[in-house]
């Protein structure tokens, strides 16, 4: 069995479903269903007798270790995070709690949990932390892609957090020969993100027929990276990467922000065309920049590509495609997502009496 955190966000509900489909081991998930973390991204998986649900948080010292000990797992990955970045201009602390203060408490108890199993058991386990290329900073637009040797630079209280679990992390691998491993990814998209983030923002509001925000100029540029590509990789890292390294993870796919609003247009066009004939670009405002906004993020997947033999399958355009599809399919989705949020579909509470 496979402790999973964050397992009810964007990437941790794509990993868990994916991992049940192709690896099929156990899996205990621990989500604090916060606005971003939807439980019906798990529905499926909830149906599966291999998969258990807690409602809690990384940050509850007690729960995480009762977890640990009551399902002893060969392995934790920490997916739980507050990741937007507007969010932690306005309201940082809650960034400081949950990503720095909870992966200490999952460090923290893992390490000693860790100690107290059988040497086997010992020599097996293994820690994953799911960071971002955030935390390097920003590139200029002739600069060399991130790297796993790139210096950390992070510019805004996100990334800045991210940084500093990442800095926890190798503490404890090299204070206590802790066997924890890093992931720094570029931008995800793909089918069921929240509405926050730039592309299903975009497709949200394009079928609302409101305002497509643009900051600054829209020049900025990104590395996209499909989320099941993504998840690919983290299983790959985990079961063959080494301890005490970081793989970035990137999807080859660096695009300035307005162009991939234009393309999102574009597709819009050609599958709910608008009924006054105008293209979905009529709707790009460029609105003020935000304050430390990144000029350009780019990924060097050279390492995991020549260690472990990974690379991203989905070229953007298709995976751009098949989110735009899957939104045009899943408009109720949207309409729906507080409420599920809010609604305790899974018998919480009689989850966390087993797991207490």
């Amino acid at each position: 069995m496979i402790l999973v955190t964050g397992c009810c966000g964007f990437i941790g509900a794509q990993f868990v479903r994916q991992w049940l489909k192709n690896v099929g081991q156990p899996v205990i998930g621990l989500d604090a269903l916060t606005y971003a973390g939807n439980i019906a991204s798990l529905f499926e998986a909830h149906e599966n007798p291999k998969f258990t649900f807690v409602h809690g948080n990384i940050c509850d010292a007690d729960l995480v270790a009762k977890l640990l000990q009551k399902y002893q797992p060969w392995a934790i990955i920490n997916f739980a995070a507050e990741s937007h970045v507007d969010r932690s201009i306005t309201g940082p602390k809650i960034f400081v709690d949950t990503n720095v203060m909870g992966t200490f408490t999952l460090l923290d108890e893992a390490q000693r949990y860790r100690e107290s199993l059988p040497a086997a058991k010992r020599d097996a386990f293994r820690y994953l932390q799911i960071s971002t290329d955030e935390v390097f900073g920003s590139l200029g637009e002739n600069d060399a892609p991130f790297h796993e040797e790139s210096r950390y630079m992070p510019n805004s209280p996100y990334a800045a957090s991210k940084a500093s679990s990442d800095h926890l992390v190798k503490s404890f691998f090299k204070t206590y020969g802790f066997p924890a491993m890093i992931t720094n990814c570029s931008n995800n998209y793909g089918p069921g993100q929240f509405p926050e983030k730039l592309i299903p923002l975009m497709i949200t509001r394009a079928l609302a027929n409101e305002p497509l925000p643009v900051y600054g100029n829209g020049r900025n540029k990104r590395d996209w990276l499909y989320v099941l590509d993504h998840c690919d990789a983290v299983t790959q890292v985990l079961f063959d990467g080494e301890i005490g390294e970081s793989y970035c993870i990137g999807g080859e796919s660096e695009y300035r922000n307005i162009d991939v609003v234009e393309t999102l247009c574009d597709l819009m066009d050609k599958r709910l065309p608008l009924a006054n004939g105008e293209s979905y670009r009529c709707l790009i405002q460029f609105v003020q920049d935000r304050p430390g906004h990144d000029w350009r993020y780019a990924t060097s997947i050279n390492k995991i590509q020549q260690a472990l033999g990974w690379s991203p399958k989905k070229s953007f355009e298709t995976g751009l495609a098949e989110t735009v599809d899957w939104y045009l399919d899943n408009a109720a989705w949207m309409r729906d997502i507080t409420e599920r949020q809010s609604q305790n579909l899974f018998g919480t509470a009689s989850v966390l009496n087993k797991a207490a």
